[in-house]
């Protein structure tokens, strides 16, 4: 594989490069069309009827989806033969993030062209693919999935919905609760898991909601998304062909699990969307707005909120395309050796696990500051229904809890970190390194001293993960709070490097003036991340290290996350004076 794509959480470990790195302004012709299409559509069909969908006008949402089929942007991820578009990873993740300005529409179009499909895409077989796939690519029918349960959320595995060969060997009789199911009031197929007879593991089934026996319960009342249909699905003695097995027996388990990389990774793309959405409003608020005779965009507190609300939201759209390319690297690494590509491609998706974990929890909370300084900068008008930002400040929030809870996540970081990505690797000759390793940051040269940065973020997370396997050893994951430390610095470093990588490569697209502002931007988010470095590793390190031992990792830690002094109130300000004048975010 090539050297330049480095496998889930190895990161950690090596330096990349801003050559080998694909950023958002990289996109070709064709995913500018394909971007400005889901725009439009945005503007033609969603943006003039929230409040009729939020509303759940009679079939409003399932009627915006058709229409959405008919252009295309249904299929996106689709195989061609099955009259999709058959596009590339990074395509499907472009398309979430402009989608995602949809507020509750971009939940009911995300199950659909995610986890609702993409099963069938990935672990399909021929005549499975071909029955389904083009009524899903072209919505005529909708799709939907059917994993949690009332006594199974992030347990999925302990789910007590159960499947039964029937005497004739045709079926499987299908019993059981599925609950939160997103599309389940409009859906025609679902992908629904549950146990054959007393198997351990989960099993997929391909299930119609025409069928006898399949219950769909009434929409459930939410805080947010009310335009997305949410139910319970009862299956009662329903007769599934046992054609329609997705995948192989007890196999379940892996494709949920998998569908979920899928879906996180997708989620901190979607988030962008509505985070851009978001500010824009803002801006153009605070550019109306006037209190003490002048507009409150001139306010430092405001350019503050406005100046943040970008930086977060840059760095995780660095991050998010970053990643996305890898995984179309890796994929087009595995098909020069033959074999199934859509097997390979979920399988180059599940090859950065960390990063999707990662992702879902820097994106879902990037959001939620953002929408929360949305309404903020609102004041008394963010919290009408009336605003956008009232609507958007209440869709957020199931983000951190969609795809895993976020508190799950950062166990998966950390975990994956631990137990993966330093897999053979000689952690204490590693830290004996670090120890002796000179950590002054020469600012002589401005990319080489933030890539010296990062690197010493890396080694304060080496440094805590060979402490804990020799305090704790395969214990170490009952340490959950100490974990979501270490998970928390990894998910900051990783954001942080893929900004600075991207700010590297804009240098030589950017003029002088234009290029600036992203120095300013990555100045900011640098200065705060060793910040955050050095405060989440000593609270962890406070939790099981004593004495002179503590005093050794404390030092060892300060001098890694030593600042570059930077006036981040007024780097803020360039950075709020430009979306002000823009009155609009064009980072």
């Amino acid at each position: 594989m090539d050297n330049e794509i480095l496998k889930s959480g190895e990161f950690l470990l090596k330096e990349s490069t801003a050559e080998a790195t694909f950023i958002i302004e990289e996109i070709d012709e064709e995913q500018q069309m394909i971007r400005q299409t889901c725009r439009d559509f945005l503007e033609a069909e969603v943006f003039p009827n929230l409040e009729a969908i939020e509303d759940k006008k009679t079939g409003m949402t399932s009627e915006i989806l058709g229409k959405a089929g008919e252009l295309g942007l249904l299929g996106i991820s689709v195989p061609e033969e099955y009259e999709g578009f058959g596009q590339a990873f990074t395509t499907s993740m472009l398309a979430s993030d402009e989608m995602g300005a949809g507020y509750s529409f971009s939940v009911a179009y995300s199950a659909h062209t995610g986890i609702g499909t993409m099963p069938i895409v990935y672990y399909g077989n021929e005549e499975q693919r071909q029955k389904y796939l083009p009524p899903l690519a072209t919505g005529e029918w909708r799709a939907a999935y059917c994993l949690t349960e009332p006594t199974a959320g992030s347990d999925a595995n302990s789910g007590k919905t159960r499947a039964v060969l029937s005497e004739d060997g045709k079926h499987y009789i299908l019993n059981g609760v599925k609950m939160w199911i997103t599309n389940g009031g409009f859906a025609d197929v679902f992908t629904v898991f549950a146990k054959i007879d007393n198997d351990r593991v989960l099993s997929a089934f391909i299930v119609e909601s025409a069928w006898e026996g399949v219950q769909v319960q009434p929409e459930e009342k939410k805080m947010g998304i009310k335009g997305s249909s949410t139910t319970q699905i009862f299956f009662n003695d329903v007769k599934v062909p046992v054609e329609n097995l997705l995948g192989k027996r007890g196999q379940g388990f892996r494709i949920a699990l998998n569908i979920l990389h899928m879906g996180r990774i997708k989620l901190g793309a979607a988030v962008q969307g509505a985070a851009k959405r978001t500010i824009s409003n803002s801006v153009a608020y605070a550019n109306e707005r006037k209190q003490f005779n002048q507009v409150i965009a001139n306010f430092g507190a405001i350019q503050y909120k406005l100046a943040e609300q970008v930086i977060r939201t840059f760095a995780n759209e660095s991050a998010v395309y970053r990643v996305s390319k890898n995984i179309d690297r890796v994929v087009a690494e595995k098909l020069k050796e033959g074999g199934d590509k859509h097997a390979i491609t979920i399988e180059a998706i599940g090859f950065y696990a960390l990063e999707a974990a990662a992702l879902k929890v820097y994106g879902s909370e990037m959001l939620d500051y953002v929408v929360d300084e949305g309404v903020q900068i609102h004041g008394g008008m963010g919290y009408s229904a009336e605003t956008e930002v009232e609507r958007g400040y209440r869709d957020s929030r199931i983000n951190r809890i969609f795809e895993g809870t976020n508190e799950i996540n950062r166990i998966i970081v950390a975990e994956h970190a631990i137990n993966k990505s330093m897999k053979g690797v000689d952690l204490k000759a590693l830290v004996a390194e670090i120890k002796q390793r000179d950590t002054q940051i020469d600012t002589s040269d401005y990319f080489a001293a933030k890539a010296k940065m990062n690197m010493n973020f890396k080694a304060v997370a080496l440094l805590i993960i060979e402490r804990l396997q020799e305090k704790f050893g395969r214990k170490f994951i009952q340490e959950q709070e100490i974990l979501s430390n270490l998970a928390n610095i990894i998910m900051h470093t990783y954001v942080s490097e893929s900004t600075k990588l991207r700010v590297e490569k804009l240098q030589h697209i950017k003029t002088g003036d234009e290029w600036n502002i992203y120095r300013d931007i990555l100045d900011t988010l640098t200065y705060d991340t060793a910040n955050l470095v050095r405060t989440n590793a000593m609270v962890a390190i406070d939790a099981f290290l004593e004495g002179e031992e503590r005093a050794e990792y404390a030092g060892l830690i300060y001098r890694l996350t030593e600042n570059i002094p930077v006036n981040t109130k007024e780097t803020r300000r360039r950075i709020a004076a430009k979306l002000i004048e823009d009155n609009r975010y064009d980072f």
